[in-house]
């Protein structure tokens, strides 16, 4: 067998950064699956080579596609959500699913941050304020103040407490939901997240997506923040049930929205785009150019883990 035939077989799922990819080629035969028209032929005619999933939150892996790889070992995922790979279907194969997670903490807290602060003090608004040339005809509408208000944190994960260290910054008060009290810090705790939700001025959501999390915020829960509450989500679209987000912003049950993901990405509705009171941003929480490297950076290390050292370096439990 030649030494080019022994090189791990790689099924990259979708578009990964261009200097990654080109770092994989150079010791794994990468095959560009997005780029195969018809799929189900080319799985006939491949799948028993494949030992490897390239793949990022984005572009995932379902159970259909894992049964199809008699020889997979492993799931290589770029970002720190894995809701969009099927987990037990790994699982019951023995596939290691490996992810990102660390490298993209403190971005994603200066994402959910930076857009809970624009919402808050309406600098959205005030930009389109400006630049419409209105300031010339009268001052700009007064917004509230940061300091002093509750930021409730539900799932106070790493990311959490990275949010939690900047809102307590800017004077905020920190509460927060998990599942179960955490016992390294000394913020409030709330055994309900509708007991959370009535206590917080902004609730920043900071759960994993998936089933358990699946319109987590629905129209009751929306009602407990409030018409003075202000909702910030960073962390999967499925977790808002976003009709009734819209039903509660355009009938005032709350006050406002500051979102970075969506239940349809990319497609964001007319409704949340036409509200003044609604910051939005194209799902850019960990969208910085040191952070997007030192993903890549562990994703590789991930990846040389598994078919070079026989262990993953950050292996999804």
């Amino acid at each position: 067998m030649s030494q080019a035939s022994q090189r791990p077989q790689l099924l990259m799922m979708g578009q990964l950064l261009p200097a990654l990819v080109e770092r994989i080629e150079q010791t794994y035969d990468v095959h560009r699956f997005w780029e195969v028209q018809d799929k189900t032929a080319w799985l006939k005619a491949n799948a028993d080579k494949i030992d490897g999933i390239a793949t990022s939150g984005v572009f995932g892996a379902k159970k259909e596609l894992i049964d199809a790889l008699p020889k997979l070992k492993a799931i290589i995922s770029f970002g720190v959500g894995y809701d969009s790979i099927d987990i037990g279907a790994a699982r019951d194969r023995g596939v290691i699913v490996t992810n990102t997670p660390g490298v993209l903490d403190n971005c994603v807290a200066d994402t959910a941050f930076s857009i809970l602060l624009a919402l808050g003090r309406r600098v959205c608004e005030a930009d389109r304020f400006v630049r419409a040339g209105q300031w010339p005809q009268g001052r700009f509408p007064l917004s509230g103040s940061i300091g002093g208000k509750v930021c409730g944190i539900v799932g106070l994960g790493n990311i959490g407490r990275a949010i939690a260290k900047r809102a307590e910054a800017f004077g905020m008060t920190i509460a927060y939901h998990n599942r179960s009290r955490r016992n390294d810090v000394d913020y409030t705790y709330h055994e309900t997240l509708e007991g959370l939700l009535e206590a917080s001025d902004y609730a920043v959501l900071v759960v994993p997506g998936g089933g358990s999390t699946d319109h987590l915020i629905g129209a009751e829960q929306l009602k407990a923040l409030g018409p003075k509450g202000y909702l910030v989500n960073i962390a999967r679209g499925s977790v808002v049930d976003q009709d009734a987000l819209i039903g509660a912003l355009k009938d005032g049950t709350i006050a406002g929205a500051a979102l970075d993901v969506f239940a349809d990405e990319p497609n964001v509705p007319a409704d949340l785009m036409g509200m003044d009171n609604v910051v939005l941003t194209p799902h850019i929480g960990s969208g910085t150019h040191e952070t997007r490297q030192a993903m890549a950076d562990l994703f590789y290390d991930n990846l040389e883990g598994v078919f070079r050292r026989g262990e993953a370096v950050t292996q999804v439990r």
